[in-house]
């Protein structure tokens, strides 16, 4: 029997009428999310920031006093150009504009699973990205290069581009080590070579060597690198031990530490941190001196007093804090000899990065971010210090920061300076960083990707994570955790 058309007539009707609503209910649900929410609202504020000190960072080194920068969106509009109507003026009288600082070497924490993971699992502990995020820009990093990248760093990358996250703009690195264990270990060229070319497939955008490739790896992974034209940072292999010139190979773009090399020293003098230094000038590598990573390794080889009275110590997620506190291995080298060791790598980091500037090699600014005793973001304004300690000028210790971090990633175009077209990373300053270096740290308020965060709302950020980590201090303990692992 065939359907009477005028049942399937109404019939149809009511259907469509339910697809109708139940369109709308979904398009309700999808403006409450976040993510969508933004993506929705395609109008940009437009700020002003009247009467600010510009320190440009540009190659001329030119200061702009008094001057008027317009932001549009998410780049930098004009300087000293017409104010547009309707939008939100700063007053930067008697303050200092900079570009956003870049740290050059950080580890940022990621989710992981405790013993085997099977298929589908979530991890046993997630990292929430906005809270790993929020000491990073609260201190003005609004870049960074992350030199032992995961799956899960590329999610958080997504995470803050997507708009989810206000983050800074990530920049990641796979490792490459030799021996054996986890992760990307290879022992031959052949697999070496191929270790490259699977990294820049799954989307990093740097090569990281590390202290147990043999040589033969070595230089295939390098050469391979500069085939895939992918620049390598990284530690020296103990391969090269007596032998460190050899270690200079055409593609070994930047040295990840200072101790890299002053591991090689023999007298600790200023003859050998020359010396050094026109190894990395011959064959073009840079070098970024992570001098606070020193500075902080002897402190908790001697005590773990500096880490238990670091203020930034409740920005950390409580399970690290608990690492650095209970399973500390510096602190597990605590003896006279190695005090004694340290300090002359101290002062011999010191001696290298004076040596390198007279050499004319290129230092950049890396803080080590994320291993013990170093906080994000805040960790980046104690290299500066140190870099000024070390002989640099506070100009040359900004631009190590800014433009030459930015030139080194390839991304100069877009940041590291404050020049019209450029994208909106900026900080506020109450001081001149120009006559002291630790007036980086007096903050107004920072521009991340054209995002106004004021310094009411980076203080809020900043209460409002360490209330949570306090709140889950004793949820966590690292050495129970490891026993699960295990």
């Amino acid at each position: 029997m065939a359907p009477d058309p005028k049942i399937m007539k109404r019939k149809y009707k009511i259907i469509g009428i339910a697809l109708v609503i139940l369109s709308s209910s979904i398009l309700s649900l999808l403006t409450t999310l976040k993510g969508y929410s933004q993506k929705q609202n395609t109008k940009q504020t437009e700020f002003v920031i009247k009467n600010v000190n510009v320190i440009t960072m540009t190659s001329s080194n030119a200061v702009l006093k008094n001057a008027t920068v317009v932001i549009s969106g998410n780049h930098i509009k004009s300087i000293n150009g017409t104010i547009p109507k309707n939008v939100t003026i700063l007053d930067g009288t008697g303050k200092w504009l900079i570009p956003g600082l870049i740290d050059l070497h950080v580890h940022l924490p990621s989710d992981f699973n405790l013993g085997k993971r099977i298929p589908t699992q979530v991890p046993d502990l997630a990292f929430s990205t906005q809270d790993i995020m929020t000491p990073i820009i609260a201190t003005g990093v609004t870049t960074v290069l992350d030199l032992n990248s995961n799956s899960n760093h590329i999610g958080q990358k997504k995470e803050i581009e997507k708009g989810y996250a206000i983050g800074p703009r990530m920049a990641l690195a796979a490792l490459i080590d030799g021996g054996e264990g986890q992760g990307r270990n290879v022992n031959s060229p052949e697999d070496g070579r191929q270790a490259v070319r699977s990294a820049k497939a799954e989307g990093y955008d740097f090569i990281k060597v590390y202290a147990h490739l043999n040589i033969k790896t070595y230089e295939a992974v390098i050469d391979e690198a500069n085939k895939q034209e992918i620049k390598v940072i990284g530690h020296i292999p103990n391969a090269f031990k007596g032998n460190l010139k050899d270690a200079f190979v055409k593609g070994f773009d930047m040295v990840a530490h200072a101790e890299e090399l002053t591991n090689y020293a023999v007298d600790y003098s200023e003859q050998e941190a020359n010396t050094m230094a026109q190894m990395l000038k011959e064959n073009g590598t840079w070098l970024s001196p992570t001098l606070i990573t020193m500075e902080s390794i002897l402190s908790q080889v001697k005590s773990l007093d500096a880490v238990k009275a670091l203020p930034t110590l409740k920005y950390v997620h409580p399970l690290l804090q608990s690492k650095w506190l209970t399973a500390n291995n510096y602190y597990k080298m605590h003896s006279p000899e190695n005090i004694d060791h340290f300090e002359k790598y101290v002062k011999f980091n010191l001696l290298l990065v004076a040596a390198c500037k007279k050499a004319g090699v290129p230092i950049v600014a890396g803080s080590d971010a994320g291993v013990s005793g170093l906080v994000a973001g805040f960790s980046l304004h104690d290299e500066l210090e140190l870099l000024v300690k070390a002989g640099l000028t506070t100009q040359e210790a900004l631009n190590s920061a800014t433009l030459l971090s930015a030139q080194w990633i390839g991304i100069d175009k877009l940041v590291g300076s404050i020049e019209i077209g450029k994208l909106a990373d900026l900080i506020l300053l109450d001081e001149n960083p120009l006559t002291e270096i630790k007036n980086t740290r007096k903050i107004a308020g920072v521009f991340v990707n054209g995002k106004w965060l004021d310094k009411t709302k980076l203080t809020t950020l900043l209460f409002d994570l360490a209330k949570r980590n306090t709140a889950d201090k004793d949820k966590f303990d690292w050495k129970t955790t490891m026993k699960k692992k295990n």
